[in-house]
């Protein structure tokens, strides 16, 4: 005898296996014991998202004692410090809100857990520990006795996520053997076919499509069923509510039809209902799968990193042409994009990029470095020990941590519109039957289930991902890369920019640089190639490439301050470079021009002056910018070069100069107390807190790993010019997402109203549906494209 559902895990008991605990009935002692642990840590809002939301957990007793073995459990590891480890772990059972909610909150049911993340498309959970409290294996064994158990594989730990879902697929071909069945039994029925021995065997025929169309009614449609209970159990009505009950109602009034022998039914129309949304919903998947293969593997961050040379030499790559075996020297502020080992001597790492927490960590040479590591201090060398993964870049680069919280316009109008549009969908089809009763019975059945079908808000749904994932590969392919579909809506709200100017609207290239101040010897030199070897900032690195070649020394000591210079010692020399208020000498305000001086054991020797080369199409850029947004020029050097610049810029550009980092960022935030919507563009050294500060950051690359966490996207040098296509572009798509919103809505009033009237069959609508997913895709698809063709012709404009 059935006494009633489990509290946690939902299944059905038997009253001689109830367990009451806490006024709850349990269906074994492993739910109750995961209703217990819930409770003694105050979770037991995981059974407010949904009822009855877990699993029974299984007895994993000396299941996971393999975990022990320190070198097996290091092998899953994809982070790992002295108090820090990160694991990816694979969760089957993740499956509602309550899942994801209580695993995001492990760290209040274990002790040494720092942060939980949760991937739901891949059902995998990304958990920061400190091993010094807790251990991978104890963390398994909590996640197993809540009812997570991960799934791990020791010959291939990827295996969870690789694992291919062929479900959907089986389905569509069972609801196709069906539906091509069903039509072909059912042509005597179509012609209306008078023969004897068809006349004879119609009701067999009748009863054979009836036992055809089960496997599609109950296997190909199970998901719309399992989807639409849990949507009712948890209160939020999704669509697959209204497709279940047009299917359920299309069977038995099918059902009825053939026992009554009123007719054969519709059985038909159901197949090929269940058939073609199948279909619709694999287009979904292929496209997805698609735009997510161009953001993980095609979208190369313009990034490059200093390879030495089996002679010596230092040379540029690719980040992706990185090897096993590869030597590599890292600067400072420099991201490692690859888990290597440490050559020299020590070194500093910053892991704020996987942690969020911003603690140097000392290594020895020796030590195993982790890719996202940032070098801080004195340039260091490393061996490779595996080549780069994009994916993993990008999955650093996009952590949570770093996000900006920001109002998502086209979100809002989407679920503003998904949230009463089941309901609505519900009352007009239950209204327009009750109608239809009265008049007609068949017309009343074929009216309800073309209504529930054809007025689907998928379309509308499918408009905002299709289209920003879209513009996001288009973008990639033309250098600028984003770090989420979001930036592009707060790209198009953009009225305000900002410039750095060293590195950002000037070329860090070798330009004309000139030395002015006492002679300086080899070993003066030698001195000044070493200090500046380690350093990142633009105009060191312009400096270090103009000084000739000198025999490699590493510096006892390194520091670079922010905005002001270099200090380094050398073979017990001292060196510094930078402002003149660093030096303190006051030969600057002579030329006022852009200069870094040299001060080598206490003594003031001279400065190097830059003739700044302004990047190409910096004038027509500005004049384009100019007629949209208001522009301003943000610089930490000195006004020097006001004069060229007011002559090279529109008058509206505001030119702010002497501006130290934390000056920069207190700017940009009095902006947006105006109500400004500011987009910093700086090269992401010294402007990462005004990176941070601002709307939208956007990191200028010139051949360097330099990017800030803070950054929204990363622009290659070579597309600079190209600034305002992009801005406009965001605007364009946008507006193709509002054009789209129109469409389907258009699509769902000429639907409905043909639904309405009785003249829409189930099957015309059941084809229609996936058509209009379809139609939607190819029209965002074609729009974007078109938008972006205006890319090349301004591309070939400024290359004329």
């Amino acid at each position: 005898m059935n006494t009633g559902n489990c509290f946690h895990c939902g299944i059905e008991i038997t009253k001689n296996e109830e367990i009451i605990f806490d006024e709850k009935a349990f269906c074994c002692n492993g739910c109750k014991t995961v209703y217990e642990i819930f409770s003694q840590n105050d979770l037991t809002c995981y059974y407010d998202f949904q009822s009855a939301p877990g699993a029974t957990p299984q007895d994993i007793k000396g299941k996971y004692d393999f975990l022990d073995n320190e070198d097996i459990a290091t092998k899953l590891l994809e982070f790992q410090e002295n108090t820090t480890h990160v694991v990816s772990l694979y969760i089957p059972h993740v499956h509602c809100s309550s899942c994801v909610w209580i695993l995001e909150n492990l760290q209040k049911l274990q002790s040494g857990i720092l942060t939980s993340q949760v991937n739901f498309p891949e059902k995998k959970v990304r958990i920061s520990f400190n091993p010094q409290i807790t251990t991978l294996k104890r963390i398994v064994e909590l996640l197993a006795s809540i009812g997570y158990e991960p799934y791990i594989s020791l010959e291939n730990f990827d295996s969870g996520k690789k694992e291919i879902d062929r479900s959907l697929i089986y389905k569509i071909g069972v609801a196709f053997f069906c539906f091509g069945n069903i039509m072909l039994l059912s042509f005597p029925e179509y012609f209306e076919v008078e023969e004897y021995w068809i006349n004879e065997y119609r009701g067999f025929f009748r009863w054979l499509i009836f036992g055809i169309s089960l496997p599609a009614f109950i296997y190909s449609a199970s998901g719309y069923y399992v989807s639409a209970y849990k949507s009712i159990k948890s209160g939020f009505f999704n669509i697959d509510i209204p497709i279940a009950l047009g299917i359920v109602v299309m069977f038995i009034r099918s059902t009825v039809d053939i026992i009554f022998d009123y007719g054969q039914g519709f059985f038909d129309s159901m197949t090929g209902l269940i058939f073609f949304m199948l279909l619709g919903k694999l287009f979904q998947q292929k496209t997805y799968a698609f735009l997510s293969f161009e953001r993980d593997y095609k979208s190369y961050f313009p990034i490059a990193i200093t390879k030495v040379l089996a002679d010596g030499s230092e040379t540029s790559v690719q980040v992706y042409d990185i090897q096993k075996g590869d030597r590599l020297i890292i600067r400072n502020q420099e991201l490692i994009p690859v888990d290597g080992i440490l050559i020299s001597d020590k070194a500093a790492i910053d892991y704020s990029f996987v942690t969020g927490e911003a603690v140097a960590i000392e290594k020895k040479s020796g030590d195993k470095i982790f890719a996202g590591g940032k070098q801080l201090g004195k340039v260091i060398e490393m061996e490779v020990l595996y080549s780069v993964s994009q994916s993993y870049l990008t999955q650093l680069w996009s952590n949570d941590v770093f996000q900006k919280k920001v109002a998502i316009k086209h979100k809002t109008v989407t679920d503003k519109i998904s949230r009463y549009f089941t309901p609505a969908l519900l009352a007009l089809a239950l209204v327009s039957f009750l109608y239809w009763i009265f008049i007609d019975t068949n017309t009343a059945f074929n009216v309800l289930t073309a209504i529930l079908i054809v007025a689907c808000p998928c379309a509308l749904a499918l408009t905002a991902p299709f289209t920003l994932g879209n513009v996001l590969r288009i973008l990639g392919k033309r250098n600028l890369y984003l770090k989420n579909a979001t930036v592009i809506e707060q790209l198009a709200q953009v009225d305000t920019i900002v410039f750095d100017k060293t590195g950002t609207i000037t070329t860090n290239r070798k330009t004309a640089i000139t030395y002015e101040g006492a002679p300086l010897s080899i070993f003066d030199l030698k001195l000044l190639s070493n200090a500046l070897r380690g350093s990142n900032h633009p105009l060191s690195r312009r400096l270090y490439e103009f000084i000739p070649t000198q025999i490699k020394v590493n510096p006892t000591h390194f520091e670079e301050i922010i905005g002001k210079g270099i200090y380094a010692e050398i073979e017990g020399n001292t060196i510094k470079l930078g402002s003149s208020q660093f030096l303190k000498t006051l030969t600057e305000n002579t030329h006022r021009k852009t200069k870094v001086h040299v001060e080598i054991n206490g003594v003031y020797k001279g400065s190097y002056v830059f003739n700044n080369q302004y990047r190409v199409g910096l004038e027509s850029l500005f004049l384009q910018l100019s007629k949209k947004y208001q522009l301003v020029i943000l610089s930490g050097d000195n006004d020097g070069e006001r004069k060229i610049l007011e002559k090279m810029l529109p008058v509206s550009t505001v030119l702010v100069f002497n501006q130290k980092p934390v000056q920069k960022l207190q700017y940009i935030e009095d902006l947006q107390k105006q109500g400004k919507n500011v987009m910093m563009i700086g090269d992401g050294l010294n402007d990462s807190g005004a990176l941070a500060q601002s709307n939208i950051g956007l990191s200028i690359s010139e051949n360097v790993n330099v990017f800030s966490p803070a950054c929204d996207g990363i622009l290659d040098a070579t597309q600079f010019h190209n600034i305002n296509f992009f801005m406009q572009y965001s605007k364009k798509a946008m507006q193709t997402i509002y054009m789209s919103f129109g469409l389907s809505i258009l699509y769902n009033i000429v639907g409905l109203s043909y639904a309405v009237s009785g003249n829409l069959s189930p099957l015309v609508a059941a084809i229609i549906m996936p058509l209009s997913t379809v139609s939607i895709v190819s029209f965002v698809t074609i729009m974007t494209n078109f938008y972006a063709r205006n890319y090349n012709a301004i591309k070939e404009k400024n290359e004329a």
